[in-house]
């Protein structure tokens, strides 16, 4: 009955309360001996092994009382944060993230030194899983566990985003694990999906994910759709599935038997596939498509086009000209060899401004076209006229 209570920490107080009535009455049995006490500890987890695994194979029921499909109830909310670009809480049962999106410059891009040479990354997901999720107390930092799930929910949601041309920003979510108790990682994929729809960020379509499980004795098996703790712990597998409505974007397996037939596989993909969407339908009736405007304190960004001749004259000798801009107006300036000039500013006048000033030095003057120009000095013989940035 313990290992059958609905609540995770009610579930565990019960389970340590029926061991400890065992262990009691079994204490003279036991005596003082430490390779006694051992075996029945590695007993009691045997029998929980056991209880899980018989009751949904024989019942189809597990801990929490639900099928082998069923999905626990979810929330989502958008906006829960005022200053971040974009932010998002997925909750799912008792597992719970809380993903923001912050939109950068290229000059945030992450530069990685691999064995291939330099590489810029303009999409990043970190992962947090900090040790009171858990409800414990432990050392905060990452390591292989939150770097392995940040990468799996990168991935997912990487095949949806828009290319530079389409939005020129570096993005970078990060995932704040609250609360866990199974699948924080696809969590972390829907919760992301949602901060980024929040921040107006046009991704392709939404991403949800799902972790599968699998109980398995001789012929007979049961694929279990968004797994607890206790299933992952217990179970046999932890198949991981991302995607949207269309298809799958990733996924990860880990196993703790020899094989999974092409049976299993079959169904757990297909399971797979109604949950995700299931999961998908729940988050779209929160946030479907892109906010229509990105956040007033995320960077302004512009581009254009000039001449590739004209690059030196927007750089300058030594990047004088260029520097000069960026102070004069409060922006950043990024110039690609194509002639692409792209100019980040914190609100939306300094960036149009300074895309004035970067046309004027790319423009040659036109006889017949009236300009508007400074005085710069006055000779004897008439007056210098700046009718154009540095043109006279």
């Amino acid at each position: 009955k313990a290992i059958f209570t609905k609540v995770k920490h009610e579930r565990y107080a019960a389970v340590a309360v029926a061991i400890a009535e065992t262990k009691a009455a079994f204490a003279d049995s036991l005596g003082s001996d430490e390779i006694q006490h051992k075996l029945f500890a590695a007993l009691m987890e045997e029998i929980q092994y056991d209880l899980l695994r018989s009751g949904i194979l024989d019942r189809g029921v597990r801990v929490d009382g639900r099928g082998t499909e069923d999905i626990r109830p979810i929330s989502c909310e958008i906006g829960v944060l005022a200053r971040p670009h974009g932010s998002a809480l997925f909750t799912r049962g008792e597992t719970q993230a809380l993903a923001t999106t912050t939109l950068g410059t290229t000059f945030d891009e992450q530069v990685l030194d691999d064995i291939e040479g330099d590489r810029r990354e303009r999409f990043m997901l970190h992962y947090n899983f900090p040790p009171f999720s858990v409800g414990e107390v432990g050392r905060l930092g990452t390591g292989r566990r939150e770097i392995g799930h940040g990468h799996l929910a990168k991935r997912a949601i990487e095949r949806v985003m828009p290319g530079k041309e389409r939005f020129p920003y570096t993005v970078r979510i990060v995932s704040e694990v609250l609360e866990s108790n199974g699948s924080s990682s696809m969590a972390s994929v829907c919760g992301g999906t949602l901060s980024l729809l929040a921040a107006g960020v046009p991704i392709k379509a939404p991403v949800a994910g799902i972790a599968m499980g699998l109980i398995t004795e001789g012929d007979r098996f049961a694929v279990l759709s968004d797994i607890l703790g206790d299933e992952d712990h217990l179970g046999d597998m932890d198949f991981k599935v991302a995607g949207t409505e269309a298809g799958i974007t990733a996924f990860q397996m880990d196993i703790k038997i020899s094989n999974v037939s092409s049976e299993i596989m079959t169904k757990a993909l297909d399971q797979a596939r109604r949950g995700r969407l299931h999961i998908l339908s729940i988050m779209n009736k929160t946030i479907s498509v892109p906010a229509a405007e990105i956040s007033e304190y995320a960077p302004k960004i512009l581009t254009v086009k000039i001449d590739v001749d004209k690059i030196g004259a927007i750089i300058g000798p030594g990047g004088k000209n260029i520097k000069a801009l960026c102070e004069q107006y409060g922006v950043k300036i990024n110039v690609d060899d194509d002639g692409s000039v792209t100019i980040f500013g914190a609100n939306q006048k300094a960036s149009m401004e300074a895309k004035a000033a970067v046309l004027g030095i790319a423009q040659d003057p036109e006889v017949g076209i009236v300009y508007q120009g400074t005085v710069k000095r006055v000779m004897d013989f008439g007056a210098f006229v700046e009718i154009l940035p540095g043109k006279e």
